[in-house]
């Protein structure tokens, strides 16, 4: 090898070796997403088969927002999750879909589910992209034909160039609309309220607040930790039959193990943000937070399966003012930031 071709691949190499990462060529590929989560929440667990991406997430919100997921391009996932509502459904105690039929069960929160194992109020879906497909395929909610969704997305004029930065592909699969929705939904975190501010020294709770808060922890008045975890994700995700009716008109949780002892019981609901999410309960029935508290404290049945929580508890072991004050303390559990952030809005 000649003199100066040696020279040639011993200037070379030091080139390299003195380029910064950032002046060589990038792979191609989607941006990795940097999700920041609360100081309030634990840390939250992300598929390897689906991380989060720039791209994807922002496909994901496109989407989510999108009334052609829909059979007749008028409703979008957004339509029954209403942000300032928590994601819920601006207060109606059952979505209408396109055809005009209500359901008969609340549309439930979305923030923080991506610590779920389950999704839906009886845990019909196991993974937080297959619950993505459900409600577009109900008849009586977006009411369309998968097929035919894929067919008008890889036709849109958009969402080809979006799916192929997001995934590589410009021929769309049901895969990787699952996928992306599910994307946006794990950033929906909440856990910026009053309280998780209290607990990091940097709010007061007023007197009532306090006594509130005493109250939710008392295992003889509210003892509502049992279900609504103090603190993170305020819900311990679990199953449970609380005494709404003698014998379930809704099967709950059964409709999906066919175990007779998981008749009317349905997941635990989250409480943050429950200031703005009436109406409460599977089916809604209760419009206020003192209707809540009155079938806790002296309203609820005993069917078999009753929760042991509740079993074991008082008729009327709360005070009208215990009550009261269990509300304002529950108050401090909204998250404005959560409930205006733009990110989380309509694209």
């Amino acid at each position: 090898m000649s003199l100066q071709r040696i020279l040639f691949f011993v200037l070379f190499g030091a080139a390299l070796l003195a380029c910064n990462d950032d002046d060589l060529p990038q792979a191609d590929g989607p941006t990795p997403y940097s999700l920041i989560i609360p100081s309030s929440l634990p840390g939250l667990p992300i598929p390897n088969n689906n991380p989060l991406t720039e791209e994807g997430v922002e496909l994901g919100r496109k989407l989510f927002y999108d009334p052609l997921l829909s059979g007749n391009n008028t409703q979008s996932c957004g339509n029954c999750h209403n942000q300032a509502d928590g994601f819920t459904d601006n207060q109606l105690q059952y979505s209408t879909g396109i055809d005009g039929i209500s359901g008969d069960r609340n549309s439930m929160p979305l923030f923080n589910i991506g610590y779920a194992n389950n999704f839906f109020w009886d845990g019909g879906a196991t993974t937080l992209e297959s619950q993505v497909v459900a409600p577009i395929m109900n008849p009586i909610e977006m009411h369309e034909d998968l097929a035919n969704a894929i067919s008008e997305l890889n036709a849109h004029p958009d969402y080809p160039l979006l799916f192929n930065k997001a995934f590589g592909s410009d021929s769309i699969t049901t895969s990787m609309v699952m996928k992306a929705i599910a994307q946006f939904e794990r950033t929906l975190l909440s856990g910026n309220s009053k309280y998780d501010r209290y607990m990091k020294g940097q709010a007061t709770l007023t007197p009532q607040e306090q006594n509130g808060l005493i109250v939710f922890r008392a295992a003889a008045k509210g003892d509502c930790t049992h279900c609504h975890t103090l603190g993170g994700t305020f819900t311990d995700f679990g199953y449970r039959n609380t005494g709404l009716d003698s014998i379930a008109v809704d099967s709950g949780r059964a409709r999906i193990t066919l175990n007779p002892l998981d008749l009317g019981r349905f997941k635990t609901p989250t409480l943050r943000n429950i200031a703005v999410t009436a109406p409460y309960m599977h089916d809604g029935r209760f419009f206020s937070l003192q209707e809540v508290l009155d079938h806790y404290n002296t309203g609820f049945h005993y069917p078999v399966n009753l929760d042991p929580n509740l079993r074991a508890a008082v008729k009327g072991r709360m005070t009208a003012q215990e009550m009261t004050d269990l509300i304002a303390f529950l108050q401090t559990l909204t998250d404005t930031d959560f409930l205006t952030n733009p990110a989380y809005g309509r694209p």
